[in-house]
């Protein structure tokens, strides 16, 4: 039974269930001052509290989606790797994209195309970078149908937090279903969403920096990743047809790309991001003593000393909750003094960093990306 199993979650839950009432029932026999007494209280309510913990932490991933198997948590998986091909291409007809299985979109009338549109599991080889990673895709209504056959759609991608899991974006953000929701109603255009994980060597968080000697993060995400998509949908061929969006780390490197890439990206929203890669043990050296990378990937510093790009970028916080309140009003205002870059925020009086808060947050950025891409 996987890690996200609702039987491994019910079976945990039980588990402790049972345990707590076999410590309320034996506890009057081991108040005994012997060591076997003593040692079998320890042992209880070791066990207890360690199950009580379990089931919390099986419940917090099932809703937050941090973790996607047992591989994954242990960081021993082995799904979604980097595969590099040496002087060949991937996939069996040679293309960057291949389309693994569908599923319908959770709207009404969702099992049918045409009304509620598709989501498509993919997986995806840089030509460049040689990066495969998996990604799900939404392809809104209007794609499917007849009158919209000629019609290009403008593309978004969407990355998670780290460690994160795609599929987290479609059962907890509910991305599909809320771009559906507010294309149906006329607040934005009809956009194809391109939903995965910034961690695409995993379980190492490259914070989508092109790593010397390592994996090139930062141009799969510019070049490979909007060549693959492009390639195999319908999508705007004009600049400014695409727009990228996460949370957190996705948020961080949401903004980097589009900083950085505005060729490739035409706005950006970052979602409680940061502003500076970190250096932990999650992400190990990424700059190998190459200061102008290092310097680059802190956005603050990038927007000091490089020239503005002409981009559109979007930032969120909270006034109660969250730790980057202070440093996006930095962000803000430093963006501001530029001409050429386009800046807005979103700020809440309070929320956590966590999918509640962003919840609130996704439909009005999907509504400032849909005003802000172009469909040709």
């Amino acid at each position: 039974m996987g890690l996200t199993s609702n039987k491994v979650l019910v079976l945990a839950i039980l588990f402790a269930v049972l345990l707590f009432v076999g410590t309320v029932w034996w506890w009057p026999r081991l108040a005994r001052r012997n060591w076997r007494a003593v040692s079998g209280r320890i042992g209880l309510l070791l066990v207890t509290q360690v199950a009580i913990f379990a089931s919390i932490g099986l419940f917090a991933n099932q809703a937050f989606g941090f973790y996607a198997s047992w591989a994954d948590l242990f960081g021993q998986e082995s799904g979604q790797g980097v595969v590099v091909y040496h002087g060949g291409q991937g996939g069996s007809d040679g293309g960057p994209l291949q389309v693994v299985s569908t599923e319908p979109v959770s709207v009404s009338g969702g099992t049918r195309p045409t009304i509620g549109g598709q989501i498509q599991k993919v997986d995806i080889v840089g030509r460049t970078t040689h990066i495969a990673t998996p990604a799900f895709v939404y392809l809104p209504p209007e794609y499917f149908q007849s009158r919209y056959r000629t019609r290009t759609f403008p593309a978004v991608t969407i990355l998670t937090g780290y460690p994160g899991t795609a599929a987290a974006l479609i059962k907890g953000l509910h991305y599909p279903q809320t771009a559906h929701e507010l294309s149906k109603n006329g607040q934005m255009q009809p956009m194809i969403l391109v939903m995965m994980r910034p961690t695409v060597a995993p379980p190492r968080d490259t914070e989508c920096v092109d790593i010397p000697g390592g994996p090139q993060t930062e141009k799969f995400f510019a070049k490979d990743l909007p060549d693959a998509v492009s390639a195999h949908y319908r999508v705007g061929k004009k600049p400014g047809s695409w727009g990228i969006v996460g949370d957190s780390t996705g948020g961080y490197c949401a903004l980097k790309l589009a900083l950085h890439h505005p060729e490739a990206y035409a706005a950006a929203a970052g979602l409680s991001p940061y502003y500076k890669a970190p250096i932990d043990p999650t992400t190990g050296d990424l700059f190998h003593g190459n200061k102008e990378l290092r310097n680059s990937a802190d956005l603050r510093w990038f927007m000091q000393h490089k020239p503005a790009p002409d981009t559109s970028l979007l930032v969120t916080s909270s006034k109660v909750g969250e730790h980057n309140y202070k440093e996006t009003l930095k962000f803000i205002s430093l963006v501001q003094s530029k001409h050429r870059t386009r800046i807005a925020s979103i700020i809440l009086d309070s929320g956590g960093h966590n999918f509640n808060t962003w919840r609130r947050e996704i439909p009005p950025t999907l509504q400032w990306l849909s005003g802000r891409l172009s469909d040709r």
